[in-house]
């Protein structure tokens, strides 16, 4: 497992005529056992989501439909993704501070590795950093 943010190509079948399935068949691009499939949309227009982190949950997001513009930050690492493609889904690894935002008439598909529980989460960024800086020790 990586504790680093990183794209996932889908398995997608399919052709122009009848259109295509993306898939991760048995979860085989997964890193780990789905617990929890939740969706967004109807964000609206300057709305940043996101604004987290998590202590344990790991997750893949995919924007279904429309367009996510991710900065993720990893305590050592900043970096910008741009999710387009219903075939590709980001890996967010846990203590990993997410940035959201979406393009109108987005719907996002998330993925994730824990049944939902707010102690897991991280709301405040400094406190973000303090933890993440205590882990790279």
């Amino acid at each position: 497992m990586s504790a680093t943010p990183y794209l996932i190509h889908f398995t997608e079948t399919g052709n122009q005529e009848l259109g295509f399935i993306a898939s991760t068949q048995l979860a085989r691009n997964i890193p780990f056992e789905i617990k929890r499939v939740f969706w967004t949309y109807g964000t609206p227009a300057g709305v940043l989501r996101g604004q987290h982190a998590n202590k344990a949950t790991e997750e893949v997001l995919v924007a279904a439909i429309g367009r996510i513009t991710v900065e993720t930050d990893d305590g050592k690492n900043k970096q910008t993704f741009v999710l387009d493609n219903p075939a590709t889904g980001l890996y967010l690894p846990a203590m990993c501070w997410t940035d959201l935002h979406f393009a109108p008439g987005t719907v996002a598909v998330c993925l994730t590795s824990t049944d939902f529980e707010e102690a897991d989460y991280i709301r405040d960024y400094a406190t973000f950093r303090q933890l993440a800086s205590h882990l790279a020790l």
